[in-house]
């Protein structure tokens, strides 16, 4: 599945230049430093959302949960980078209960995992 109304996903500019891109900010920073690896930056904040957007396009769902307040929906997969490189990333996105726009929460490296959980 596909995640719902996906055209219409809403990526804040704050929740790329202040959190994802934010080399100052304390849970973003090793974000920021994933992300800019790959040749996205601030000035270019654009670059990233786009790329967010795309990856809820192109990707399904591989995970939902259900809470007081909506939905919590999470995609993995390629993400297409500024130095044509396609990082493997996790994104969060969430849909409030009375509502049908998603809303970016997070997104970070997926980490391969090896079995030995």
């Amino acid at each position: 599945m596909k995640l719902p109304n996906c055209v219409e996903a809403h990526i804040p500019e704050s929740k790329i230049t202040n959190y994802l891109l934010n080399a100052e900010h304390p849970k973003g920073r090793s974000k920021a430093k994933y992300f800019t690896q790959f040749g996205f930056s601030v000035a270019q904040w654009k670059q990233l959302a786009d790329a967010l957007f795309d990856h809820a396009q192109n990707h399904e769902v591989n995970k939902t949960e259900h809470t007081p307040f909506g939905i919590r929906y999470v995609i993995e997969g390629e993400l297409s980078a500024p130095d044509n490189r396609r990082p493997q990333v996790r994104v969060v996105w969430f849909i409030e209960k009375a509502g049908m726009q998603p809303r970016l929460v997070t997104a970070y490296p997926l980490e391969v995992e090896d079995g030995n959980d």
